[in-house]
């Protein structure tokens, strides 16, 4: 133990605990950097969206994709972000099991009952890395980040089921919103939290 420098200790504790996002950030300074910043993500979204639950009350299942879009936003800021969940959506397009296996898979899961989620995702990403950069505290302004992409998606998702299926807006809203709030005001807290616990935030 460095017992002649105190703060070696605390500098290893803290870059142990908060080295994620200075290196996400060295990375995203560099094309191939954010490339593989994209692609990581891009998996990461891809991973959560298979953890589904499927509700018998709506056609639109539970996943933790929307909270892997958020994260994805507020860690890597908006242009990395957007390019990630752009790539995530042609992957999917291309036929390769990216998505919520209970939905029809490709291009048809674009147009289906959640498509509007999906389409949403690159610029709900976006705007969660934006807002969080340009505000302060860094944990307020995580949390807004989140809270206005999740906002978004849920927006961009609900008009999309109700044009779709024909539905009036109030039962759109129902079917596609309201039972999903506790939980994305918890995948909101969470991802702000995560995000806000480390000290330097994200390059773009």
């Amino acid at each position: 133990m460095n017992i002649a420098n105190p703060g070696h200790l605390a500098g290893d504790q803290t870059g142990s605990q908060l080295g994620l996002l200075p290196r996400i950030g060295a990375l995203n300074r560099t094309l191939s950097g954010k490339f593989l910043l994209a692609v990581s993500a891009s998996l990461f979204v891809a991973a959560c969206a298979h953890v589904s639950i499927p509700l018998p009350f709506t056609p639109v299942p539970l996943t933790f994709s929307d909270f892997a879009v958020i994260l994805v936003g507020l860690a890597l800021g908006p242009a990395t972000a957007f390019a990630a969940l752009v790539l995530y959506l042609t992957e999917g397009a291309l036929g390769l099991p990216v998505f919520n296996p209970g939905g029809l898979g490709g291009v048809a899961q674009l147009f289906g009952h959640t498509g509007g989620y999906l389409m949403a995702y690159p610029v709900s990403a976006a705007l969660a890395g934006l807002l969080s950069r340009k505000l302060a505290p860094r944990f307020v302004a995580a949390l807004i980040g989140a809270a206005a992409g999740s906002t978004l998606l849920m927006i961009c998702g609900v008009t999309w089921l109700g044009f779709q299926l024909h539905l009036a807006p109030a039962t759109a809203f129902k079917l596609g919103a309201l039972p999903f709030i506790p939980g994305q005001i918890v995948k909101v807290l969470s991802a702000a939290g995560i995000v806000a616990s480390f000290r330097r935030p994200p390059q773009a």
